[in-house]
């Protein structure tokens, strides 16, 4: 396989930037623009080719971005246009990526369109959301929205009922009417004009609803999952995935060629069954990438992970390819499924930036950031307000963070008050490992996994096979996970000791990386070390 053939961001690591919690450059507690040009050099050492950055755009910031009142306008307490120009040609001054959140699905209540739309039935923005009569009083039926409450509202200024697939104060845009097709495909297009690299589409799922507002079925799940995050004993058979959304995709694919085949991607939050957000990629002239949420929720477990490969790998063969995401703003750090253990944390950095696929990185990981602790009654968070009722015991079942603020504390650069994101006190407070934690004191030490990362990342782009490789499991059984990426002229085997125990396997080749140093390959032996993961280049290929 010639190292060309694969577009760039096939090959890519990315890394997501909350740029309210990032760096804060003019010390007013939160993060900013230049608070980001300030660390390019930090996030270029990592090795990582593409940034992603949650929304900065004018909002009122009551979901702290994702409620966007212009989408062409800076939020004044991130920057100004010409911030966000000089961070686009700094990134790519450094040979990096930019990617930005596109919040299609809704805007913030305070948008100008929606302020027009709810005055009257007749006015020119009038059908730009979706409204629609009620049923004696009630709803116009039983849609609730994906995370938990209900999704109809009502507007007694219309004597209608718009819907909302997230929160109330963030109504779902009319995709059914040209008008507002138009107005966001061209959203899209100023924004590839100013040059940035590609978009993480928020909710994509959600876009189209059922023409015919017919009724979602029960369903006996009262939990949320990763195929279906909403959960509240509703299947949302006629509200998300659509077939429409499907041919959305196509649509919103073919602005981005306009700009070059290849060139510009798109990476879509959808959620649902594998077969079903597959549609989204269509036959190569769909999405570019979904995120695949499995990897979220992980096991520790050398069968689980095995398992998950192997689905994924026949899930998208090539020439598609998987994502693997650990964390995002959403949810909670991934260090809580591992015990905030930083050695676990190693095995499983190093199996996501080596198995076939695209990685996606949130800030803080390479540090192992843990979850801030913050009581829900002082949650900046909406959610959190939005499902005060619900009792805690309930709450500690759920895989998902009703309050997101624990999983978006500030970066933790050194050890000094507020761990160098700000002179002043944070929008939230750093968490109690700051001081152990940090990019300056991990910088300093050879073993840590701020290092490790930097090793890993820089090992997958030096090996063509581990950035453009097949992938074959060798094994997956008693603690063990063994599978190797194979390229022209190259291969490479991967194993992963989740055992407390050091075990032995024959194998002929050299150790290009390893987490432990008790880990050793003599006379055709693998000794790998307890709790450790090691790549090896296999001789005679």
């Amino acid at each position: 396989m010639q190292e060309n053939n694969l577009p760039w961001w096939q090959k890519t690591v990315v890394y997501q930037i909350y740029p309210r919690s990032f760096n804060d450059s003019n010390n007013d507690g939160i993060g900013d623009i230049k608070g980001i040009i300030l660390k390019l050099d930090y996030i270029n050492s990592l090795g990582v080719e593409t940034i992603w950055l949650s929304p900065f755009y004018e909002s009122p910031q009551k979901d702290f971005g994702y409620d966007i009142s212009n989408y062409r306008s800076i939020a004044p307490e991130y920057g100004t246009m010409d911030d966000v120009k000089e961070l686009i040609a700094k990134v790519h001054q450094r040979g990096m990526k930019i990617v930005l959140d596109m919040v299609m699905n809704h805007t913030s209540d305070q948008h100008v369109w929606f302020q027009e739309s709810k005055k009257s039935k007749g006015n020119p923005k009038s059908d730009w959301y979706i409204w629609k009569d009620g049923k004696g009083g009630k709803a116009p039926n039983n849609w609730k929205n994906i995370v938990w409450g209900k999704g109809w509202h009502y507007s007694p200024e219309r004597d209608q009922w718009y819907y909302a697939s997230f929160l109330p104060f963030q109504p779902d845009l009319n995709y059914r009417n040209p008008e507002v097709k138009k107005e966001m495909f061209d959203t899209v297009r100023f924004w590839l004009n100013l040059g940035v690299d590609g978009f993480r589409l928020d909710i994509f799922n959600c876009i189209l609803k059922d023409e015919l507002f017919r009724d979602n079925p029960w369903s006996p799940n009262p939990a949320p999952s990763p195929e279906w995050p909403g959960g509240n004993f509703q299947k949302r058979k006629y509200s998300v995935n659509q077939a429409d959304n499907f041919a959305l995709a196509q649509e919103l694919r073919a602005v981005m060629d306009e700009y070059g085949a290849q060139e510009r991607f798109l990476i879509g939050e959808v959620f649902g069954s594998q077969d079903v957000v597959k549609k989204y990629l269509g036959k190569g002239d769909g999405l570019h990438l979904i995120f695949l949420f499995e990897t979220m929720y992980f096991k520790w477990s050398a069968k689980w992970f095995g398992k998950t490969i192997m689905g994924f790998e026949k899930e998208f063969p090539s020439p598609l390819i998987p994502t693997w995401v650990l964390g995002n703003h959403d949810i909670y750090r991934y260090s809580r499924r591992i015990n905030n253990d930083l050695n676990r944390a190693k095995l499983i950095s190093l199996i996501q930036l080596t198995v076939r696929a695209v990685p996606t990185m949130y800030y803080g990981e390479e540090i192992g950031m843990v979850n801030g602790q913050i009581e829900r009654t002082a949650a900046q968070d909406p959610m959190a307000a939005e499902f005060k009722w619900l009792p805690n015991w309930f709450l500690r079942l759920l895989p998902v963070s009703i309050n997101r603020d624990v999983c978006r504390t500030p970066m933790q650069w050194n050890d000094n008050k507020n761990a160098g994101f700000s002179d002043t006190r944070p929008w939230l407070d750093v968490t109690d490992q700051y001081e152990s934690r940090n990019v300056a004191t991990m910088s300093l030490d050879e073993n840590s996994l701020l290092n490790w990362y930097k090793k890993v990342i820089a090992l997958r782009k030096d090996y063509s096979a581990l950035h453009q490789g097949s992938l074959k499991i060798i094994s997956s059984e008693k603690n063990i996970l063994v599978y190797e990426r194979i390229d022209e002229n190259m291969r490479l085997r991967i194993v992963v000791n989740f055992s407390k125990s050091q075990i032995s396997q024959k194998v002929q080749g050299e150790i290009l990386l390893s987490s432990s140093s008790q880990t050793h390959l003599t006379s055709g032996i693998l000794q790998v070390d307890a709790l450790s993961g090691v790549v090896i280049q296999l001789a005679g290929v």
